[in-house]
């Protein structure tokens, strides 16, 4: 299946995309002395602050140069389409932001950004900076109970962004910040659900198979395999599925709290994510757990492929504080206190 797609060319699609992105919002965003590099438009101090960033491959939009601005990101490294940025690249993101406060580099776990973030981080201390990479993790369908720190990184790692980003407007130091991304992973755990492929911007082709009547349980955000293929129920019945993987891998203990967070994967409708958060919550209550401050929409997307995941994240006060924290980007949303 071939599927029409807007751009100008495919050698451009980077640039054109973070072009566009920095012209819509020149208030928040700016570009770096790099053309990969976004940055906020007003840089934060760097005697105070500790810088927080991150280097990803496009494609997944609104994650992460979206969440570049106060509250968040201070800059995002992007790489090309699906492929993580090269080290130098990911360095030159350092030094534009980094200063006498240090700074945390955020490393989904990919194995391509793993390799070049580590890199990037090491040349960044042998250069005098004071840089301290953080892995993020957190989908359960990756790697068994036991083994978390083999996990891919997933929709989850959102709340480490907003938290790490919201203490680190505080003034708190470097390695208080890694401490608390280390217990904020430590408490957050993902499965996603995949329905039908998308198409890559590179190729025009799907980037999986998957029949009409069934779902992927598990799926990772480029095709990669899941625990599970299971005939297509619906979202009642998924969400049974979804909930119970995710507490059985770590339970949440009655009342909660717990924060629920619906990511769309690009082609999941607005009506569709709203019909599984209600499930969600249903479903919490009925384990005697309280859902609070959610957050749904699609935030970590791989083009228009159609399906969702689920996040579950057990805050403690300071945390959830953080995570409701005022925040300045283009799309991450406003999290209310309910």
């Amino acid at each position: 299946m071939r599927m029409k797609k807007l751009f100008n060319s495919k050698a451009k699609i980077e640039s054109d995309m973070i072009e566009g992105f920095v012209a819509a919002f020149p208030e928040i965003v700016a570009l770096g002395a790099h053309p990969r590099i976004v940055l906020r438009a007003t840089p934060a101090d760097k005697s105070r602050k500790a810088a927080l960033l991150i280097g990803n491959g496009c494609g997944h939009e609104p994650i992460a140069m979206g969440f570049v601005g106060y509250g968040l990101l201070d800059a995002n490294v992007v790489g090309d389409v699906f492929a993580a940025p090269p080290p130098d690249m990911i360095l030159d993101g350092i030094e534009e932001v980094v200063g006498e406060a240090g700074a945390v580099l955020l490393i989904s776990r990919h194995s391509g950004d793993v390799i070049n973030g580590k890199a990037a981080a090491s040349m960044a201390v042998d250069e005098g900076y004071d840089v301290r990479p953080l892995l993020m993790y957190d989908d359960i369908s990756s790697a068994p109970k036991g083994q978390e720190d083999e996990r891919r990184g997933a929709a989850g790692t959102l709340f480490i962004y907003k938290i790490l980003g919201a203490a680190a407007e505080t003034g708190m130091p470097v390695d208080k910040l890694v401490a608390l991304g280390e217990e904020v992973r430590s408490r957050t755990r993902t499965l996603g659900v995949a329905i039908s492929p998308g198409i890559s911007p590179l190729t025009g082709e799907s980037m999986f198979e998957l029949p009409d009547d069934e779902v992927f349980i598990g799926m990772g955000v480029h095709g990669e395999p899941g625990v599970a293929r299971k005939k297509m129920g619906s979202a009642g019945e998924l969400v049974e599925i979804v909930l119970g993987a995710l507490l059985e891998d770590r339970r949440i203990p009655s009342p909660g709290p717990a924060v629920v967070l619906i990511n769309g994967s690009g082609g999941t409708t607005l009506m569709e994510l709203l019909t599984v958060y209600g499930e969600v919550d249903r479903q919490l209550a009925g384990r005697g757990i309280k859902a609070v401050s959610p957050m749904v929409g699609s935030f970590s997307t791989t083009q228009e492929t159609a399906g969702f995941s689920v996040s579950l994240f057990e805050p403690d006060d300071e945390m959830l504080s953080l995570w409701r924290a005022p925040q300045t980007t283009p799309y991450f949303p406003k999290i209310y206190g309910g």
